[in-house]
């Protein structure tokens, strides 16, 4: 992850501790993420948040009792990751323990049937399903089947739904991240689509997305070449839902296209954008409509990057039978191309 740094103890799918410090007051200010500012913090918390998360696992052993270590590989900021990597591999060494690199997106994937210490919720794990992933910088729509296999049915082709939000808002003045603030304002007004703007690639036959023409299409018109003299201030909160309600009705229309295509019996959704209200109202609608089984992440936590769906990730991956990692092309892998959720 780029602005969490976050470590956990997990045992299947129990989270048995988990430790996260945010770097978002340090990124906020500049707008964004600042890749030496995120690397440097990360270096500076990653073995407090280790000691951190060891600490609250209550284990009686320490690490004598860990059976194998999980890292995030990508995709993600690579000088971000490298820190991550860095620890897994030293940890893995020292203790004689296998090393699992994990997809960041997989991590998402995994995030609805993440469970806390005493097993609760107790979801059942069931195959298959299909799953939306609306993270800050990837949106996805992936099936995964009775064995555990994906297949990637469509993705962004730029702009993921959470990157355009977060840059919506900055066009607004509304800071870094803005994705949260974009929901407060619509609520206040009841999610009022005021501006109808374009909603890109919704009527084409595939389920790729494009947010790119939407982002584009809002800078001109804040700046008055669609027109239209818009009163920022004034009109600060129908800019906000109807942007909001553009990238919500693509993601809505290319789900509702894959269900039609997998007739799925469960959806599960996972990354930041799920964390949002409006969104998973509009998705219980759908689910209801279909009459199918809906999961988001149980816990607030779970929508954001965090160590425990890593590690829960990483159970699966034991459970599939899979090898550990080739430590030495771990440590390779964010100078080289970061993994990407093809199998």
């Amino acid at each position: 992850p780029s602005h969490d740094t976050s470590v956990a103890v997990t045992e299947n799918r129990k989270v048995l501790s988990s430790a996260i410090s945010s770097q978002i007051d340090a990124h906020s200010k500049w707008g964004g993420i600042v890749p030496s500012i995120a690397k440097l913090a990360h270096a500076e918390r990653i073995d407090m948040m280790c000691k951190s998360a060891l600490k609250k696992a209550h284990l009686t052993n320490g690490i004598k009792e860990i059976g194998a270590v999980a890292v995030t590989i990508g995709p993600g900021l690579s000088v971000a990751l490298e820190v991550g990597i860095k620890k897994a591999v030293e940890i893995a060494n020292e203790n004689s323990i296998p090393l699992y690199g994990v997809n960041h997106m997989e991590g998402h994937l995994y995030s609805p049937f993440v469970q806390n210490s005493k097993g609760k919720p107790d979801i059942p794990l069931c195959f298959p399903f299909l799953s939306l992933l609306v993270s800050g910088g990837h949106t996805m729509i992936v099936s995964v089947s009775d064995n555990g296999n994906y297949e990637i049915l469509g993705e962004t082709q730029d702009d993921a739904a959470g990157e355009a939000l977060d840059k919506a808002a900055k066009m607004l003045g509304l800071g870094y991240p803005g994705g949260e603030v974009m929901e407060r304002l619509s609520a206040e007004i009841n999610n009022v689509d005021k501006y109808k703007f374009p909603r890109p690639m919704i009527h084409e036959k595939t389920f790729n997305m494009s947010f790119s023409g939407l982002k584009t299409h809002f800078y001109y018109l804040l700046k008055g070449d669609k027109g239209q003299n818009i009163d920022i201030q004034h009109d600060l909160k129908y800019l906000a839902s109807s942007f909001q309600e553009a990238v919500f009705d693509v993601l809505l229309k290319k789900l509702e296209s894959a269900i039609n295509m997998k007739n799925p019996k469960t959806i599960c959704v996972g990354g930041g954008v799920s964390a949002n209200k409006y969104l998973r109202l509009k998705l219980r609608r759908l689910s209801k409509k279909y009459a199918i089984d809906l999961h988001f992440p149980p816990y607030k936590y779970l929508c954001g990057d965090n160590g425990a769906m890593i590690g829960v990730a990483a159970s699966m991956m034991i459970k599939r039978g899979e090898n550990p990692s080739n430590i030495n092309l771990i440590e390779r892998i964010p100078r080289l191309s970061l993994v990407q959720l093809k199998k």
